[in-house]
């Protein structure tokens, strides 16, 4: 395929346009912040996005009115055509050629070689990429080796016809299958002029992972000691394995291969990933968390940011194993939980909160019904009456997201015993506190924050920026009503994630709000290992919701916050 396509617009009643088409992606409608500008009233205002690369012509209409049309079929997903096909978007027929070389009027005669002259330095006042964008020089054979594998990727859809099998309603499982078969087909019948240096089983592998799978990150996430996958750009990946992060020894082929493992990624949840929108939040199908950012946002090609979800759930026990928690600490909390108590389970970057949230929302009675709001569907609750629900992000033409703020309104009407919300991080931490305020206590969520006394803090600048000019001090009176328990949670010098507080709000002294810590984190030091050494251990602070406790009619030893009797609860 040539560097430059030519696109030929064709509307009836009208001359033809023909344009030189450089590789890039190009927005198609009616508005003029279009790339490419269609103005006609069966065109919507955003109508479909074209991607224009060297080896891939592709069209995605973006929910049109009139439609997208390849060869008189109807676009529904992200369709790969090929040059010189009929485009039909609205009045508009599209085309794009490959320029037809031109014809001399007698052959050539090749000039001699002319010596190559030495590079020459650049002129001053010349733009020049930014010192930490990175370059990566190929080897022969890893180049060799990228060139194999475009060849029989390309081989390899000729081959799978997957038009056919859409309309033949063929699974995911048989698709894959059916690739697996042919990817190794495709290697036998190359496998005489494969270099001696490449494993033609290996090869294959990598292949078939990239084609329907997540390439080499498929490795990464099947490792149950990594933690964490961090891939930046195609030439760097790093892993967190047991609280520490190791760069990998496998990398990516190129920036197109990342791409396209995030579309993989991305797809099936109705995302999408380009030029408008160069970021994205997503999930595996497994629960784990993703991250993708691409260029122009990202100077170092694409990058990929991975959290796993361990396969098989954490609790109590674990948590109490792994001394992240004591045995004290977690029947108080299950006590708070079956009395009511709305909790707010904080800390910082990666300490873990979304995962003890999926703990503590354990504890909840399968009687009652629950209700999860989540930017990115992460929380599996074991409960059977649970109903989720996830936000969604802006379309191209910045309309249609559904925040947290407006799920966590809307799950206020359908009756729930508990809500459960993955994260404030805005406006939405107004409406979680007059829910918890109005008849909907026992309600469970997380917040970025340093200490528990930082959450109060964070919790005060979330409400304000719900656009309510509310006095501070009824603010502070909100929070100081709505919230009973705050779960703070720390990541220690060896990479383990524990409870490091459990503190109480204790209600408003004047324009303060009292919090007095339950639990508390004593570090003693580290063994040689470098293992961080201590116990979650009780201050000897007794809730002031005790009494509560008993006229429920629940048991909870008076032990448990006894810092006397600290060793009775540890294990």
């Amino acid at each position: 395929m040539a560097n430059v396509l030519q696109l030929v617009i064709q509307q009836e009643g009208k001359a033809e346009q023909r344009f030189n088409l450089p590789f890039g992606v190009y927005t198609l409608g009616q508005d003029q912040s279009n790339k490419l500008v269609l103005k006609d009233d069966t065109v919507s205002w955003k109508h479909a996005v074209l991607s224009v690369r060297e080896d891939e012509l592709a069209v995605e209409d973006l929910n049109s009115t009139t439609g997208t049309y390849v060869d008189g079929q109807r676009v529904r997903t992200r369709q790969v055509f090929a040059p010189g096909s009929r485009l039909q978007i609205g009045a508009f027929t599209l085309k794009i050629l490959e320029p037809a070389p031109p014809k001399p009027a007698t052959p050539p005669t090749p000039p001699p070689p002319k010596p190559m002259p030495p590079p020459k330095a650049p002129p001053s006042g010349a733009q020049q990429d930014p010192p930490h964008v990175r370059r990566t020089t190929l080897s022969p054979e890893a180049r060799i080796r990228r060139d194999i594998k475009r060849q029989v990727h390309k081989e390899l859809l000729d081959r799978l016809d997957l038009r056919r099998m859409t309309a033949e309603n063929i699974g995911e499982t048989a698709l894959q299958d059916r690739a697996r078969e042919l990817v190794d087909q495709i290697i036998d019948d190359v496998r005489s002029r494969l270099p001696a240096k490449i494993d033609p089983q290996k090869l294959a592998d990598e292949i078939y992972n990239e084609a329907v799978k997540l390439g080499p990150l498929e490795d990464y996430l099947a490792d149950d000691s990594i933690t964490e996958v961090m891939v930046n750009g195609h030439d760097q990946i790093y892993v967190e394995r047991e609280g520490r992060l190791v760069k990998a020894e496998t990398t990516f082929v190129d920036d197109a291969s990342v791409q396209a493992i995030i579309e993989r990624i991305v797809a099936p949840l109705g995302r999408r990933i380009d030029e408008s929108k160069p970021y994205v939040d997503a999930r595996l199908p497994d629960g784990s968390r993703v991250n993708a950012i691409i260029h122009p946002l990202s100077l170092v090609g694409p990058c990929i940011t991975i959290r796993k979800f361990s396969k098989i759930p954490f609790t109590v026990e674990k948590l109490i194993e792994f001394n992240a928690l004591s045995r004290g600490a977690a029947e108080f909390i299950d006590i708070c939980v079956k009395v009511r108590k709305n909790i707010i389970v904080s800390g910082g970057t990666g300490t873990g909160k979304t995962t003890f949230l999926n703990v503590v929302s354990g504890y909840l009675p399968e009687t009652e019904r629950i209700v999860t709001v989540e930017d990115a569907a992460e929380l599996r609750l074991p409960q059977e009456h649970v109903i989720r629900l996830e936000s969604r992000p802006a379309n191209i033409e910045g309309s249609g997201a559904i925040t947290i703020r407006d799920l966590v309104r809307n799950a206020l009407r359908m009756r729930p015993d508990r809500i459960v919300v993955g994260e404030c991080r805005g406006g939405e931490a107004l409406d979680m506190l007059q829910a918890m305020n109005t008849g909907h206590e026992g309600s469970l969520t997380t917040v970025h924050a340093n200490t528990p006394r930082d959450v109060i803090s964070r919790l005060e600048t979330m409400v304000l920026m719900s656009g309510m000019d509310l006095p501070v001090r009824a603010i502070r009176e909100q929070i100081g009503s709505a919230i009973h328990l705050i779960i703070h949670l720390g990541r220690f010098t060896d990479g383990s994630r524990r409870v490091s507080k459990i503190t109480e709000v204790c209600g408003m002294e004047g324009d303060k709000i009292i919090l007095q810590d339950l639990f508390e984190f004593k570090q003693e030091g580290l063994d040689t290992d470098g293992k961080v050494i201590g116990q979650l251990l009780p201050t000897g602070n007794v809730p002031t919701f005790v009494d509560e406790i008993r006229s429920r009619g629940l048991q909870l030893d008076p032990g448990v916050f006894d810092p006397q009797r600290a060793e009775e609860f540890v294990r």
